[in-house]
């Protein structure tokens, strides 16, 4: 099993890392002859102005005494210069953005994996072309912005009186700097003036995602070169931004990175066609480099180059170009520009991504040939299938080895006359291996191919088409959380097809119920918009009336443990108690703007130490040791709660209760003979089953329910592949001051607790069912790797970040559930089999 798991997670690791070749490789092309204006540029210098987390609306918009924040740039607007709103991408984090203001691209897309302080490629940038720069600000990031706005954000939120104060400040300082700049260059008239952000910001205060909130940032320039404000009379824009800020009357100019916007510019029409004209050509100019890039490193018979835009077509469009501008047709000239420049970002595009169909068609195979091998790997250790195969079947032919040697040699040659990089190598021959492996089966896919013929086919079918719905209801959960509300409501009549509802009323209508009340969480909102502490509160209190039926019961059992589970349960009670006052005391305390209080820091922090000892002093029965992780859970989480999410774990947990006296219910007539009753069952007897039975169907379906719960717990109540899913504020009874490191980290405990706690759910149906481990871990890869390869196709690497960010973290979490499935096993088996002693009592297994 060690040895499965860990070429398991290689493979595993390959496949993740396959995506970064085929779908993140740099864009960026070196090499080019630089190209420029033939004529003097308007402005001798350039003074830019970086607001770090400036929202656009916060800066144009008027408050509610209809005066502007910021009475100077509101005057530029109106009399000095040009505006409009520049969008900026995913990741909307300082770097990134100051890469696109400085550079003229976004940033590259390889950086996904590099991290955002450090260069994926080279790259020249405005900085660099320069003859003097003089830029301060935060060295960290980029020395040239002005910080305190995107600080009050995160620490107030910028609906706050502290954030519009910030910008009133920015905008006087802004003030200050024209009025010194212009004084000590003896106004001459050639500065240009801009002022942006990197990025915007959310209502919550956070911002590295793609809310509009975060990619609209404000865009004003004035001075040398840049045209005068223009009064129209009606603008057109998919937004209503123009109303509510009130400058409907003044042309908005909105800007795209990459291409100058010549409508800005107050220059000769010359001036304008010209910068155009050495724009297209220099963009042609990557293009060109690309294309002989690939056209080297490609077979002539296999290389097709990119029709819409061939030498002969290049030529005509650039001498049709020069030739409107001696004309002084200037309109001409610039939309032939465009015309050329948007073919050879097409062109570009082409060439980048020609190798994609042959790695993802290589990475696709390895995909089914290892799905494949598991299923069979399964099959052959838990099914006996191999009796009515012949001695023949089972040694397979000695010309399968061959064969796959001589595939590997002609596809290693074919790779090495191109000159591929050693990644590809990687993904070609991978599947080689794995469909040997798969191959060497015959006789289990013999003896499966016959087991399946003497099953019903409609019933076979029906089984088919129900576990293809189910995956595609999952996948389809990442994207749209209500598709998990319809799987609950699935997951409720579950009762009704089977003999459960007739057997086990009672317990069926506690499945039903909690699965419809879980289903509600999914449609609710993103948590952290709209905290409300009340909600909290009421959670801890059900935990605490939940708790007193629990210590009633244990007064009422007779036994030598009833004075250690008593004081157990009744610091546990305290410990949510004191959860609740904390959460309560500090909302308040932070409304007053009093700050975090110490003490309650201290109870905050004592609370979450004590969670991970209190589950291991109660005893190893079943129910008991699950009702301490949850309380003990519940605690913290409580503190990390600002609204209705705090009431979720608790729900899980009830719903996870049922289901585990549901699986002990379809144990009466199933193959497993030794049906225990789940009060007496302890956790430390668990071992696994492989060898007591074969598996079958509802084995299947509880890997299934399984994934599904993981799902839920992922996505019930917010989006964790999303950096502004997470409210700053959820950490407040820990701290205050931004501490990204420590914030992450306590947010990611957030995240687990409902994991924890399926897991261990997961733990206790494994022994009430006495389910193998080893089957189960391979089922779980198995579906898995069927989403996986749903969300392989799925990845973008066009359009916003937003859209590239989403598809890239959605197939993270599914490659990371091997992994992640481990670590949570292991965890979870810690916290159920492990016993500490109170007051120095020796440990207890029951073996």
């Amino acid at each position: 099993m060690l040895l499965y798991v860990t070429l398991g997670l290689l493979v595993h690791f390959v496949f993740f890392a396959s995506i970064f070749d085929i779908y993140f490789t740099s864009p960026l092309v070196h090499g080019m002859t630089p190209q420029f204006t033939p004529l003097p540029p308007p402005a001798k210098r350039l003074m830019l102005f970086v607001a770090d987390g400036l929202r656009a609306d916060k800066l144009y918009e008027l408050d509610e005494d209809g005066n502007s924040r910021a009475p100077f740039v509101r005057n530029i607007i109106m009399n000095e210069g040009s505006w409009g709103i520049s969008h900026t991408r995913v990741p909307t984090e300082s770097r990134p953005g100051h890469v696109a203001m400085i550079a003229g691209f976004y940033e590259d897309v390889s950086a996904v994996a590099k991290g955002w302080k450090e260069n994926p490629v080279e790259f020249d940038s405005l900085l660099n072309e320069t003859r003097y720069t003089w830029s301060w600000g935060s060295p960290d990031i980029l020395a040239m912005f002005a910080k305190g706005i995107d600080t009050n954000g995160h620490a107030h939120r910028p609906s706050s009186r502290e954030y519009s104060d910030n910008i009133k400040l920015v905008d006087k300082e802004l003030k200050e700097i024209e009025s010194t700049v212009k004084d000590f260059y003896g106004n001459d008239g050639k500065t240009a003036f801009i002022f942006t952000a990197d990025h915007g910001m959310t209502d919550w205060g956070s911002h590295g995602a793609g809310h509009p909130l975060e990619t609209c940032t404000p865009f004003i320039a004035w001075g040398a070169g840049i045209r005068l404000p223009q009064k129209v009379s009606a603008q057109k824009f998919d937004d209503s931004y123009l109303q509510e800020w009130k400058l409907e009357n003044w042309k908005r100019q909105d800007i795209n990175q990459g291409i100058i916007p010549v409508d800005m510019l107050n220059t000769s029409d010359l001036f304008k066609a010209e910068s155009m004209f050495t724009n297209a050509v220099q963009i042609l100019e990557q293009f060109k480099v690309k294309m002989t890039q690939k056209k080297e490193a490609t077979l002539s018979f296999l290389f097709t180059p990119f029709k819409s835009l061939s030498d002969t077509k290049q030529a005509n469009i650039l001498r049709k170009a020069r030739y409107y501008i001696k004309q002084k047709k200037y309109d001409e000239a610039v939309s032939l520009c465009r015309q050329l420049i948007h073919l050879a970002l097409r062109g570009l595009a082409y060439y980048h991504t020609y190798d994609r169909f042959f790695l993802a068609f290589n990475v696709v195979l390895g995909f089914v040939g290892w799905t494949s091998y598991a299923s069979l790997l399964i099959i052959k250790s838990h099914c006996n299938l191999m009796r009515g195969v012949s001695t023949e079947a089972k040694n397979p032919s000695r010309l399968l080895p061959c064969a796959f040697v001589a595939v590997g040699v002609s596809v290693t040659f074919f790779l090495l006359i191109q000159a591929c990089p050693w990644t590809y190598y990687v993904y070609c021959l991978l599947p080689l291996p794995i469909w040997y492996a798969v191959l060497r089966e015959i006789p289990v896919i013999q003896g499966f191919v016959t087991l399946l013929s003497t099953f019903p086919p409609r019933r076979f079918l029906g089984y088919l088409l129900l576990f293809i719905l189910g995956v595609e209801v999952l996948v389809l959960s990442f994207f749209y959380r209500y598709m998990l509300t319809a799987g609950l409501v699935a997951l409720a009549a579950w009762p009704f097809i089977t003999a459960l509802w007739t057997r086990a009323k009672s317990i069926s209508l506690s499945w039903i119920f909690f699965c419809l009340l879980l289903a509600v969480f999914p449609l609710m909102p993103v948590v952290g918009r709209k905290p409300d502490i009340f909600l909290v509160v009421g959670a801890g209190l059900l935990v605490l009336l939940l708790s007193l039926f629990v210590v009633t019961s244990v007064i009422k059992r007779k036994d030598s443990f009833i004075n250690e589970e008593l004081v157990l349960h009744l610091l546990q009670m305290l410990s949510v108690v004191f959860s609740m006052c904390v959460v309560y005391g500090t909302h308040h305390s932070l409304l007053k703007k009093q700050g975090l209080p110490l003490l309650n820091q201290i109870v905050s922090w004592t609370i979450l130490a004590s969670s991970f000892v209190m589950p291991l002093l109660s005893p190893p029965v079943l129910f008991d040791r699950l009702f301490s992780i949850l309380v003990s859970s519940m605690s913290t989480y409580l503190l990390l709660s600002t609204g209705y999410e705090a009431l979720f774990p608790l729900v899980l947990s009830c719903l996870m209760f049922v289901w585990i006296h549901m699986e002990q219910e379809t144990l009466q007539h199933s193959v497993v003979s030794c049906k225990q009753k789940v009060s007496t069952i302890q956790f430390a007897c668990n071992t696994d089953a492989a060898q007591c039975r074969d598996l079958c169907l509802d084995d299947i379906r509880r890997a299934f329910f399984l994934v599904f719960f993981l799902v839920t717990a992922f996505f019930g109540t917010g989006n964790i592949a999303s950096v502004n899913s997470f409210d700053p504020s959820s950490v407040y009874c820990f701290l205050t001051v931004f501490s990204p490191f420590k914030m992450g980290a306590l947010i990611m405990w957030k995240i687990l607790i409902p994991f924890v706690l399926v897991m261990c759910a997961f733990e206790a149906v494994q022994v009430t069912t006495q389910l193998s481990s080893k089957s189960l871990f391979l089922m779980v890869i198995n579906i898995s790797d069927i989403m996986a390869l749903h969300f392989f196709f799925l990845i973008k690497d066009h359009g916003s970040w937003l859209d590239i960010g989403t598809s890239i973290s959605h197939y993270v979490i599914v490659m990371s559930m091997t992994i992640f499935m481990v670590f949570l096993n292991c965890l979870a088996q810690m916290l159920t089999t492990r016993k500490l002693s109170l007051c120095g009592r020796p440990k207890s297994h029951v073996i």
